[in-house]
C-alpha cells in the first residue's frame, strides 16, 4: 500500500483577493478587510500591496491608517468567504476526490495514489500554482505524509525558529526587557511573511516527516500562541527541540493537546481527511439586467424565485424551516435577511408573506443586481397517502379551516420579534410547584396534550416565595401581614407537604420541607401559603401564589 500523501493549500490573502476579483481590479492601491476583535476594528485580510506597505494581519485599523493613509478598507463578510472556500473545494477535486475544508482559508487534499496522474508531486504543486495565478489568488502549498506536517510546510517552510524582528529573541534582549517580550501586541509578534522558497522545499519525501519539520518554529505544530510563548520562555523554539523532550513532563505541564498535536504531525496519531458528501443545496438565483431598489421590484423577483425553490424541496421531500434572502449590491456589498417557519413548508404562499415582512431590512444602496433564495434549514416532509373522496373532502375542509393557521401566525410573529421570543409550556417531570412545566420554543415543539392532573389544586398565579409576617409555628395563623396589608384568616385547607429535591442544591429550597395551605381571608383573597420547617435557613411563613 503506498504511503499516505497529503496536500495542504493555504490562501493567506483570500478575503482581500476575493474582493479584488469581484471588483475586477478596479482597486490598484492597498486593500484591507476589516473585522471586529475584542470590540476593536482590526485587519483580517490584506492584499499584496497592503502587505508591501508594511501592514500586518490583526493590526488595529487606526494604526494601519496612520501608517498607510491611502489604505482602502472593506467590511469582513464571513459568509461570502465561506462560500468562496466551498467553490475552491470544488475546483480542488480535479487533483483528488478527497478534499476537505479547513476554514477560514485552507483546503486539505488526500493525494494518495493520485499524484502520478499529473506527473508527480512537483508537477501537482506547479499545476496548483498556475491555476491559482489564473484565478488571481495567492496560494502556499505543502505535501507530506500527515495533515499536520503538510499544514506546517505550507505556512512555515523556509522560516527559521528565530523571529524576523531584531530583538525579539530572548538572548538579544536586556534582562529588564525580557519580561515584556510576550506582552507585545499580537500583530507585532505575528510577522508571518510569506517567504519565497523553492517548491521542492515544501515537499516532505515519504518517511521524512520528522526531518522536514525539525527546523520549523513551534507554531508549525498548530499550537496556541500562549503555549508557543511559554515554550519559548523555556528555551524551546524549534520542532526538533520539542519532540526530543520527555512526553510525560510536557503533558503534565502543558496538557494533552500539546502531545496530540505532536503525534498528529509526526504520524503517530491518525488524522484522516474525511470529506463529507455535499449536502443537498436548496437555492435559486436571479441575475437582473438592471439594478433594482424598490420593494415592489424585489417582491416581484421573490415571486419568480419561490416556485423553483419549492419545486426543488418537493422533489427531495423536504420542507424549509429557515430561508435566507441574499441580495448582492452593485458596490460589491451583500445584504441578507433570514426568516423562520414554525412548520416545514414547501408552498410559496406560506413563505412569501414572511419574506415580505423582511424587505424593509434590506439596504439596496446603489441598487441590487443579484438576488438569491436559499433554504438553509430543511426537514423531511412525510408523503401523504392517497385516499378516497371522503378523506380528500375532510382534508380540504381542514385546510379551509386553517390547519396551519397557528404555524403561520408563529412564523409572522417570529419575523417581527424573533423565533426565540415565542415559547410554549410543556409538562415538567418534577413535583416542585415552580418546575411542573418547562418552557420550549414554539417553533420547534408541538402543543402539549398530556398535562397530568395534580393531586391538589394549584394556584392561578405563581411567583417566587415572599415572606409573610406571622407567628413562627406550623399551624396557620389567625392574622398575618403580607405586601403591606393585614389579613384575617377565614378558612384554611391543607396541609400539602412538599419536600425539596435532595439531589439538587437550589437556593429557594434551602428552607427545608414545606407545608402548603390554601388560606381564604375575610377580604376575599385566596392565597397559597406555606410554612418552611427550616434547614439551612430559618423557619417561617411565605406566600407563593393566589387562587381565582
Amino acid at each position: 500500500m503506498p504511503n499516505r500523501r497529503i496536500l495542504s493549500l493555504w490562501f493567506p490573502r483570500m478575503g482581500a483577493e476575493r474582493l479584488l476579483r469581484a471588483q475586477r481590479g478596479t482597486t490598484d492601491g492597498p486593500l484591507a478587510v476589516v473585522g471586529e476583535s475584542g470590540g476593536a476594528q482590526v485587519l483580517v485580510s490584506l492584499s499584496q500591496a497592503a502587505e508591501a506597505a508594511g501592514l500586518r494581519r490583526h493590526q488595529p485599523l487606526r494604526d494601519a491608517t496612520a501608517m498607510c493613509p491611502a489604505l482602502v478598507t472593506r467590511t469582513h463578510m464571513p459568509r461570502a468567504d465561506a462560500d468562496f472556500l466551498t467553490a475552491l473545494r470544488r475546483w480542488a477535486t480535479k487533483f483528488s476526490p478527497w478534499v476537505a475544508e479547513h476554514p477560514p482559508d485552507s483546503l486539505v487534499i488526500d493525494l494518495t495514489g493520485c499524484a502520478h496522474l499529473f506527473g508527480g508531486e512537483p508537477e501537482v504543486m506547479r499545476q496548483v500554482t498556475e491555476d491559482c495565478e489564473d484565478l488571481r489568488l495567492t496560494v502556499l502549498a505543502g505535501i507530506a505524509d500527515t495533515v499536520g506536517a503538510a499544514w506546517a510546510l505550507a505556512r512555515y517552510a523556509g522560516r527559521g525558529a528565530a523571529s524576523a524582528r531584531s530583538g525579539d529573541a530572548i538572548d538579544q534582549e536586556a534582562h529588564a526587557t525580557r519580561s515584556r517580550a510576550a506582552k507585545r501586541r499580537r500583530w507585532e509578534r505575528d510577522v508571518a511573511d510569506m517567504v519565497p522558497v523553492a517548491p521542492d522545499s515544501r515537499i516532505a519525501q515519504p518517511g521524512q516527516t520528522r526531518q522536514a519539520l525539525a527546523a520549523l518554529p513551534l507554531a508549525a505544530l498548530r499550537l496556541p500562541p500562549d503555549t508557543v510563548a511559554q515554550l519559548g520562555r523555556l528555551g524551546l523554539r524549534r520542532v526538533e527541540e520539542l519532540v526530543n523532550q520527555p512526553r510525560a513532563g510536557l503533558a503534565r505541564r502543558f496538557g494533552r493537546p500539546l502531545v496530540d498535536r505532536m503525534d498528529q504531525a509526526m504520524g503517530v496519531s491518525p488524522e484522516p481527511v474525511s470529506p463529507s458528501k455535499p449536502p443537498d443545496h436548496f437555492g435559486v438565483r436571479l441575475s437582473l439586467p438592471d439594478p433594482i431598489g424598490l420593494e415592489e421590484d424585489m417582491l416581484a423577483a421573490i415571486d419568480r424565485l419561490l416556485p423553483p425553490l419549492c419545486d426543488k424541496l418537493t422533489r427531495k421531500a423536504k420542507g424549509a424551516r429557515q430561508v435566507q434572502l441574499i441580495c448582492h449590491r452593485t458596490d460589491g456589498a451583500m445584504e441578507w435577511a433570514e426568516i423562520g417557519l414554525a412548520r416545514a413548508a414547501q408552498a410559496p404562499d406560506r413563505i412569501r408573506p414572511l419574506l415580505e415582512l423582511k424587505l424593509a431590512e434590506i439596504d439596496a444602496g446603489f441598487g441590487i443586481d443579484v438576488i438569491r433564495l436559499v433554504a438553509t434549514v430543511t426537514e423531511p416532509v412525510s408523503l401523504r397517502q392517497h385516499g378516497g373522496h371522503a378523506e380528500a373532502t375532510a382534508r380540504a375542509l381542514r385546510q379551509q379551516r386553517g390547519e396551519t393557521a397557528m404555524e403561520d401566525l408563529i412564523g409572522r410573529l417570529g419575523a417581527r420579534v424573533g423565533m426565540d421570543a415565542i415559547t410554549r409550556r410543556h409538562p415538567g417531570d418534577s413535583h416542585i410547584p415552580e418546575k411542573t412545566c418547562i418552557v420550549l420554543s414554539a417553533a420547534w415543539s408541538e402543543p402539549a396534550h398530556d398535562w397530568p392532573e395534580p393531586e391538589q389544586p394549584r394556584p392561578l398565579m405563581l411567583w417566587r416565595p415572599e415572606p409573610v409576617q406571622a407567628p413562627t409555628r406550623p399551624t396557620p395563623p389567625e392574622t398575618f401581614r403580607w405586601r403591606g396589608r393585614d389579613f384575617t384568616t377565614a378558612a384554611v385547607l391543607g396541609p400539602e407537604r412538599i419536600a425539596p429535591e435532595w439531589w439538587l442544591d437550589e437556593p429557594e429550597w434551602r428552607s427545608g420541607v414545606r407545608d402548603y395551605w390554601r388560606v381564604t381571608a375575610t377580604s376575599g383573597d385566596r392565597l397559597w401559603l406555606f410554612y418552611a420547617h427550616g434547614g439551612a435557613m430559618s423557619a417561617g411563613w411565605f406566600c407563593q401564589g393566589t387562587f381565582p
